[in-house]
């Protein structure tokens, strides 16, 4: 039995205090990391405030996190002490249905998250299943990799998922915590790339991260102006939008993905979709091998989220500082 130290919320809405608790003795097929950075996700916030009713408390959230395997079980596969890894929102999942032995594992029924009814990464060790435990490639800026793997998988997904080609006409509904990488991995992929934002205060940033255009998401001429021209359309945001103004964007054959969980019902019209040959989808983030490609992308192209970083200490103003909107544009914890 070993002890962690953590930063836990004792109620819904609660400021975080300090917190310990104790690992039983690792069991076969568990690792046990050691912390080096953790980000800060907006679904921590939920998690914390219990905005999707499945919080346990006390409640230690944080899911993006690097660092160093300290123990291993006597069935761990391709892990040793010392490695550098990293582990996301899951933290394991069933390993013998259809979809996780088709690859899918993140769309197993029993997936366990790392906040959900267990420990998460505001704290000083984490403890997951081996599968889940993702080695670091040479080369990774642990600092900026945390988000990678829950922003940066949930985004790089749709890109493989909807066969999105190098030569695709493509764009990005809110450029945040989650649009922000979309943007980056698109123009590597090869894409146009336009950037749907409410702030035209951020079209040169947007831009530099690699954006071809800038088109105001609240201004109906504008996206009048570029009707049937996109192939692929990514959504980031969780609020009621004109969707079917973007489907009008759409080519034929055209995609709107989200990625977004916006709490309303999307009022899709059915003509909208029928007569493009258009379709809607959505997706969690994405199987284990998928985020081993999507790191190994990153470091093939210097990709990473544009982060800032606080002390692990520091974790009460860092989600003040999410919740108040000035995350620019993710948070990373550094233990």
């Amino acid at each position: 039995m070993s002890k962690v130290n953590a930063y836990a919320a004792s109620e819904a809405g609660g400021t975080l205090e300090t917190f310990q608790y104790d690992l039983p003795a690792i069991g076969n097929e568990e690792v046990d990391i050691k912390i080096h950075y953790c980000g800060v996700c907006h679904s921590d916030l939920s998690m914390i405030n219990n905005d999707w009713g499945n919080s346990q408390f006390p409640l230690v959230p944080g899911h993006e996190i690097v660092g160093e395997v300290q123990a291993v079980g006597s069935e761990v596969k391709g892990l040793k002490v010392g490695d550098k890894v990293g582990m996301g929102w899951y933290s394991a999942s069933c390993m013998h249905c259809d979809q996780c032995m088709g690859g899918k594992q993140h769309l197993c029924g029993d997936a366990e998250s790392t906040i959900v009814g267990r420990h998460g990464g505001f704290a000083d060790t984490v403890r997951g299943h081996w599968s889940w435990t993702t080695l670091l490639p040479e080369g990774i800026d642990m600092a900026k990799a945390g988000p990678l793997f829950c922003g940066g998988i949930t985004v790089f997904n749709p890109i493989v998922l909807s066969g999105v080609q190098p030569t695709d006409k493509v764009g990005v509904i809110g450029i945040g915590g989650l649009g922000h990488p979309a943007l980056k991995f698109l123009k590597a992929w090869g894409c146009e790339v336009t950037a749907f934002t409410s702030n035209k205060d951020k079209t040169e940033a947007l831009k530099k991260m690699g954006a071809h255009n800038v088109v105001d998401s609240t201004d109906s001429t504008a996206l009048e102006g570029i009707a049937g021209s996109l192939d692929f359309i990514l959504n980031t945001t969780n609020v009621k939008l004109d969707w079917n103004a973007f489907l009008t964007t759409l080519a034929p054959q055209g995609k709107l993905h989200t990625v977004g969980a916006v709490l309303e019902p999307m009022e899709i019209p059915a003509f909208s979709l029928i007569s493009g040959e258009k379709s809607v989808g959505g997706s969690p983030l994405g199987s284990i091998a998928l985020t081993r490609k999507m790191l190994e992308f990153c470091v093939r192209h210097d990709i990473y989220p544009t982060v800032e970083e606080f002390k692990m200490e520091d974790v009460n103003e860092a989600l003040a500082h999410l919740e108040a909107g000035k995350a620019r544009f993710r948070l990373v914890l550094k233990a």
